[in-house]
């Protein structure tokens, strides 16, 4: 076990965003949309993770496909069209089949100057996985999004559990100069030359799914403002980064999008504040940290 529970206790590293910003937010969407585990496309069983809470076993599921299916076809433009407005440029963590089935959004998401990172093959966990398995899937990942996006992707986030062996397969693929497998810290951190970006389940759309305890817009707004209100005060003397988990299905609701646009309208406020997607976060660390990966 590989556990560091002391991480920068008593030596915080000092800011070091560019132009002074005291502050870095990164705003992840996750493109998951046609790899959900579908009996109707071949998988071993029907997804059953989302708003409604009922698994159909043994025949392939419609609702559930049809659920999924609201992403790309109506939430993906109202969440892209908000991050226009106020300039910001995101990482869309995006499945391998999920790109391969939505290569216009893909490319669209491209052309308005977002990053396209790795959210492995289908959306599932790897752990169990065995090596040579989850090898497979990494490169395949990789080549799809590289082929679809025509830029070859460098950062990975595997759904919930990872194997014990994920990170290095990353680093030994190559292609990745970051994953965002943790969610142990404010602050990025190094493994070698590999830069670790943590992920945050609180500051996400995902507590808009069934006792995740957000109902309304306000609710999402409210509790990321908090967040980044809490960071940015923190980050007048030591390194901060916000992560800020977004989901096309899920924010891109009618009645949700507008709490994505009041957290965009609230940071715009503030002076000393860098949106970046997570490859140029990963970047600026490591420049700062000695080791360019």
């Amino acid at each position: 076990m590989r556990r560091d529970l002391k991480g920068y206790f008593g030596a915080e590293p000092a800011p070091c965003w560019p132009n002074g910003a005291r502050l870095a937010v990164s705003f992840v969407v996750n493109v998951e949309e046609g790899a959900e585990l579908s009996i109707g496309d071949g998988d071993e069983r029907n997804e059953s993770r989302y708003e409604a809470v009922e698994e159909v076993r043994g025949t392939p599921d419609p609702c559930m496909e049809s659920h999924f299916g609201y992403g790309p076809r109506q939430g993906y433009k109202r969440i892209a069209d908000a991050f226009d407005t106020y300039g910001v440029r995101a990482s869309f963590s995006t499945c391998g089949r999920a790109a391969e089935r939505t290569p216009w959004l893909i490319q669209d998401a491209v052309a308005r100057g977002h990053e396209i990172s790795c959210h492995g093959w289908r959306w599932e966990t790897h752990a169990g996985m065995d090596a040579e398995t989850e090898r497979a899937i990494i490169a395949r990942t990789h080549a799809t999004i590289a082929e679809v996006a025509g830029v070859a992707p460098v950062g990975w986030h595997t759904r919930s559990a990872t194997s014990p062996q994920t990170r290095d397969l990353l680093i030994e693929h190559g292609g990745f100069t970051y994953d965002s497998n943790a969610y142990d810290d404010d602050i990025p951190y190094m493994e070698g030359g590999h830069v670790i970006l943590p992920y945050a389940f609180d500051t996400n759309d995902m507590r808009f799914s069934p006792g995740g305890g957000f109902i309304q817009a306000c609710d999402f707004s409210d509790y990321v403002i908090a967040a980044f209100d809490r960071l940015y005060a923190e980050g007048a003397s030591a390194a901060r980064m916000l992560s800020i988990g977004l989901h096309l299905r899920i924010i891109g609701r009618p009645a949700r999008i507008g709490g994505l646009e009041a957290v965009l309208a609230h940071i715009a406020a503030q002076p000393g504040v860098w949106i970046a997607p997570r490859r140029d976060i990963a970047r600026v660390w490591a420049d700062h940290h000695g080791r360019t990966p």
